[in-house]
């Protein structure tokens, strides 16, 4: 079978791709959008990443200082004859004299400082890749292809799908540690500590700019690739309507692209029977798929793909089950991709009982004091 053009185009490692039409995907150096970088510090439309370019400018300048004094080192000990200075490292205050930083919560640290979970978002992204290329293949070659927005009436035991026909492929994404990391407004979540305050959150809607923020390893490729496979990326995000010109600014400056609201672009509020502020998408989502065919989802919450594993009476351990269940089984990988966050939403919750059932409890056995101690392993 013929394949896509910008599959011809590809070069490097290949993967298998499910679907129709078998493909190539580019893992380390050139992207489907004709040779642009897949993980570097190059955004699609090929604006050098800002952080990036800060810390090399940084770097620069920190050899070239490095380089000034080592030279004076040499010249003063070739006057005292005596041995040169090490400039192996920078010189750093005093320990005494630096601020004391606030602890950071584990689910920060990995999250936003992990190389764990920068590499479960890019395994996630690069099935994304793949299923997008091969979804888009097979609508190239006048195969059906499938929705993967629940239909009216459908329930996660019992899936059923909005119909695609002709309309044009769409990817729909969340924001928020989807598409975005929120470092800035985190950062000061640990600075000024205490709960979770909304009017923070409003408050860096309005004000959040692109240097306080990051793309999510690997976002930045797949909104490339999806859009050179002609599949339409649309942000479904729970930020007001209110913002969506701060919002639309804040994806450009990370080089995620345009978004144009009420089209490609979906906020809280947009549609009149959205259930209430901060709560569900399924109205955004039909809206959507009136319009696009929705061939693939991504976030960072199981809200992000049904408001069914929110529902208010489902218990913890049964939505956990729900998952696993024969129909949403099916599903990721091939339409739903998962992406990582400890730090907030609906997947943190249950008390001891919900977490540790009294069944899974152990207790140590009492110690001899007769006998030594054995000394830790380390399992890792």
């Amino acid at each position: 079978m013929m394949r896509l053009p910008i599959i011809a185009a590809l070069a490097g490692a290949s993967m298998t791709l499910p679907g129709c039409v078998a493909a190539l995907v580019p893992i380390a150096a050139a992207s489907a959008m004709g040779g642009k970088q897949l993980f570097g510090s190059k955004t699609p439309n090929g604006a050098q990443d800002a952080a990036s370019a800060g810390w090399k400018q940084q770097a620069k300048a920190e050899r070239k200082r490095l380089k000034a004094e080592e030279k004076r080192a040499r010249a003063e000990a070739k006057v005292n004859d005596t041995p040169p200075r090490s400039l192996a490292a920078p010189s750093m205050p005093a320990a005494a004299t630096l601020p004391a930083a606030p602890p950071v919560p584990g689910g920060m640290q990995y999250l936003y400082a992990s190389g764990e979970a920068a590499a479960v978002s890019l395994q996630s992204y690069l099935g994304l890749m793949n299923y997008l290329l091969a979804v888009s293949s097979d609508r190239s070659v006048g195969h059906p292809v499938q929705s993967v927005v629940l239909a009216p009436g459908s329930t996660l035991t019992n899936i059923k799908f909005e119909p695609c026909g002709k309309k044009p492929l769409a990817l729909v994404v969340d924001v928020d540690e989807t598409m975005l990391l929120n470092l800035g407004f985190e950062g000061d979540q640990i600075a000024q500590g205490g709960a979770y305050d909304q009017s923070r959150w409003d408050a860096w809607e309005k004000t959040a700019t692109g240097s306080q923020v990051a793309a999510v390893p690997g976002a930045l490729s797949a909104v490339s690739v999806a859009r050179g496979a002609n599949i339409t990326v649309v942000f479904n995000s729970n930020r007001q309507a209110a913002t969506a010109d701060q919002t639309s600014a804040l994806l450009a400056a990370v080089g995620l692209g345009s978004a144009v609201h009420g089209d490609t672009l979906w906020l809280q509020g947009d549609v009149a029977t959205d259930p209430g502020p901060r709560s569900g998408k399924d109205a955004r989502r039909a809206a959507i798929s009136a319009k696009y065919c929705v061939v693939a989802m991504a976030g960072d919450q199981l809200g992000d793909f049904s408001d069914q594993f929110n529902a208010p009476t489902l218990p913890l351990a049964e939505r956990r089950k729900l998952v696993a269940t024969r129909d949403v089984l099916a599903l990721w990988g091939h339409g739903w991709f998962m992406l990582p966050n400890p730090v907030y939403g609906t997947g943190l919750k249950g008390n001891m009982n919900d977490v540790f059932p009294p069944a899974t409890r152990w207790t140590p056995p009492a110690t001899d004091p007769a006998k030594p101690i054995a000394p830790k392993k380390d399992f890792n």
